[in-house]
């Protein structure tokens, strides 16, 4: 099986919007899970804890489960890599400059992942976003 759903959106290119919106979402997403840990970190707490009882509010998402432990352990060496979330933004931002769209989270999420690049963690996942909070 290739895909779980299949849904058209509408004209050719609306999948690719489609994948746009979804790589700003996850940028807004991972950015306020670590701020949020880095604070709940700083303030000593338990970060799985912290993760386990977030889960089941209004933070809950796919990351707040899957990556809030790994990124309280200080494991990156998994899933989307940062270059091609960065690769994945420029699209987004691109298209955002053509449309008159200011996405100021995006262009902060692109700014923190170069300077990660910098750093050496391109192959990293995008959680290591939580690296460069501090």
């Amino acid at each position: 099986m290739y895909a779980k759903q299949v849904t058209l959106l509408g004209n050719v290119g609306s999948g690719q919007t489609c994948k746009m919106v979804n790589q700003l979402c996850i940028a807004g997403i991972l950015q306020g899970l670590s701020e949020g840990l880095t604070l709940a970190k700083k303030s000593g707490l338990d970060l799985v804890t912290v993760r386990d009882v977030l889960k089941h509010g209004a933070a809950q998402s796919w990351q707040l489960e899957q990556r809030a432990h790994t990124m309280a352990a200080d494991e990156f060496d998994f899933g989307f890599a940062i270059d091609w979330m960065r690769k994945d933004l420029a699209i987004c931002l691109e298209q955002a400059e053509k449309l008159s769209v200011n996405l100021p989270v995006a262009k902060m999420v692109d700014a923190s992942y170069e300077r990660l690049q910098k750093q050496g963690f391109n192959r990293c996942d995008t959680s290591v976003l939580i690296k460069d909070i501090s």
